[in-house]
């Protein structure tokens, strides 16, 4: 028997790849892999990893590792090896395969998870469902699709706390991957990337003794923060001053035009006369400066519906901007009544739904399938659409804020639509191939052309994957049990997010006090509550009334406090989850009650 038997830093590794066995011991507890990884295929079948041909262990000046070969009888080969850190006590597995054919593997489930086993109230999962989810002991884990990068993926880590001792797990290799429930395990599960598995993939797992969400969310933080990877918004206003204006501010979210093409899904046949509409840039002017009048100092305004057609229509090419709202002349006007008022100018934008009636349309710049098909959509206002892909995305966004500078309309922040909530893309173009890698790399290089030109740029909501490349997302909730319809949280919600991002991103919440629910809110909950115990700005209705204003420089008042400070812990106050504690960096500590929808600041 090659096996390896080590104790680094008060954790114990025992690896034998031959018998498949994997224990990890932190303090009284210990932690197994019994089951096999395996390989599921296209066409449905399974295969189970045999027992390896080789295994040869290592000890090295940093810890110890063990290698091991298998063969499998369709012609692929995988090998995998375990390396146990000496002086982290990180444990990694990694994997690589060969000899696939192109579509002919669906996923590898490697490594096994580690068996649970928790009772009730000794344990829990910790999920990067949006926000953040925590599913107790003997409660079923909930996932829809398990992607990360995705809502059901923010971040590349998900952990398990079993009696005090636990484990983050960080997917090293997270563009083509997702978690995958298997009663109550958790095991990741590694995606062809263009059709085969092309690179080695990599799982870290580091265990602690004292462990908690908190703790879970930390070692990521580090393990970003060592790689270089976690850019504070300290880091991002030193390169864009325009940053600074952010802090603080309420966002003001309205739409200038409207446009349901016959071709949407959205399009009304019994009444047309609902399908156009538009409020003119000066109209909106006039309500800014009234919201000035009202006591509302500072905002970030951000503008739907702009384009030639309005809003999600004719992208990405939307120009010029629309003629019945008071076109170029007019939206001027609008960025021009910001600047006199203080307040920020923002923009939807749009550069992923790629519309069939746009002028530029070709589909040789679509994102193209295998098969050499393309997606096909038609639910948004601008009707027929496929995706563009991401490859051609830069230069789009280059040439349309070139656009905006020939018409004398000053761009002050821009959402870039749907870039750090959607899957990323893989196109197999052979004129642009992107692999989902690439695709992250070209969102954020959409959002660097932004920052260069001093523009904020932000986007819908928080995949970290764009996270250093971003400033402002639209919303980060939480997962409830029907996205979009008034329900119950998915799970418990927790800040895993906000703990380790709380001062890279601004992350407003939509609601006032008084407001129970909203998208993606708990039925019950008030997302003003978790706006304050975040450490969060809100949004201001357009036209908020003077007690509202008041509500919401309350909000914002304390969220510019904290927009540089890291979130350090978060609890349930006596084990009550209606009741909850947040702790800040600068010794802020906030309490909420959802039930009374109370707060106090400390």
């Amino acid at each position: 028997m090659t096996a390896i038997d080590r104790n680094y830093n008060g954790i114990g590794l025992f690896a034998d790849p031959e018998n498949g066995i994997f224990r990890v011991t932190v303090g009284d507890q210990t932690w197994k892999m019994t089951k096999q990884p395996y390989i599921v295929y296209a066409d449905g079948g399974k295969t189970v990893f045999p027992a390896p041909r080789s295994v040869r262990a290592l000890d090295s000046g940093t810890g110890c590792a063990i290698y091991a070969e298998y063969g499998f009888d369709t012609g692929i080969t995988a090998s995998t090896v375990v390396r146990f850190d000496s002086q982290t006590a990180d444990i990694t597995f990694e994997l690589n395969v060969d000899g696939d054919s192109d579509g002919q593997i669906e996923a590898v489930c490697y490594p096994s998870p580690f068996e649970f086993g928790a009772a009730p109230g000794h344990g829990y999962t910790v999920l990067p469902r949006m926000q953040g989810t925590l599913y107790p002991a003997g409660e079923k884990i909930v996932t829809e699709t398990g992607l990360i990068y995705e809502r059901d993926g923010y971040m590349p880590v998900f952990g398990q706390v079993r009696d005090g001792t636990g484990y983050a797990a960080i997917f090293e290799t997270p563009y083509d991957c997702k978690y995958a429930a298997e009663d109550d395990t958790v095991l990741p599960v590694w995606r062809t990337s263009l059709g085969r598995m092309r690179y080695p993939r990599v799982m870290r797992y580091r265990f602690r003794e004292n462990c908690d969400y908190n703790v879970i969310a930390k070692c990521y933080r580090s393990y970003l923060t060592e790689r270089g990877m976690l850019v504070t918004l300290k880091e991002k206003a030193q390169r864009n001053e325009n940053v600074k204006r952010l802090i603080g501010c309420p966002v003001i979210h309205s739409g200038i035009a409207y446009h349901i093409s016959p071709d949407s899904m959205f399009y009304d046949k019994d009444h047309p006369e609902n399908n156009d509409g538009h409020t003119p840039f000066r109209e909106r002017a006039e309500q800014l400066r009234e919201l000035k009048r009202k006591g509302l100092d500072r905002a970030y305004t951000h503008f739907d519906g702009w384009g030639f057609h309005g809003y999600d229509n004719l992208h990405p090419s939307p120009f010029p901007p629309s003629r019945e709202a008071g076109g170029a002349a007019g939206m001027a006007e609008l960025s021009d009544t910001c600047a006199e008022l203080g307040y920020i100018f923002g923009i939807h934008d749009q550069y992923r739904d790629y519309y069939y009636d746009n002028p530029d349309f070709s589909f040789d710049e679509a994102l193209t399938y295998h098969d050499g098909s393309h997606p096909f959509h038609d639910v948004w206002n601008g009707g027929k659409h496929t995706f563009l892909c991401s490859e051609l995305a830069p230069g789009y966004v280059r040439r349309n804020y070139n656009e905006f500078e020939k018409l004398g309309i000053r761009i002050d922040a821009s959402y870039l639509d749907v870039f750090s909530v959607v899957e990323l893309d893989e196109c197999f173009s052979p004129y642009h191939r992107c692999t989902r890698e690439k695709c992250a790399k070209n969102r954020r290089h959409c959002f660097e052309i932004l920052t260069e030109r001093g523009i904020i740029p932000s986007s819908e909501e928080a995949i970290d994957c764009v996270i250093p490349s971003i400033v402002l997302c639209h919303h980060a909730p939480f997962y409830t049990e029907r996205l979009g319809e008034p329900s119950k949280a998915s799970g418990i919600p927790i800040p895993f997010f906000s703990l380790v991002y709380h001062d890279c991103l601004i992350v407003p919440w939509i609601g006032l006090p008084g407001e129970r629910g909203g998208w993606c809110i708990p039925e019950n909950d008030s997302a003003y509550v978790y706006a304050i115990l975040y450490g969060c700005p809100v949004y201001c209705p357009i036209d908020a009334s003077e007690q509202d204003i008041k509500d919401v420089k309350l909000a914002c008042g304390s969220a510019e406090k904290l927009a540089y400070t890291e979130l350090l812990r978060h609890e349930f106050i006596d084990g009550d989850i209606r009741r909850q504690r947040t702790y800040f960096a600068d010794d802020t500590v906030i309490e909420a009650d959802l039930d009374k929808a109370t707060f106090s600041v400390k």
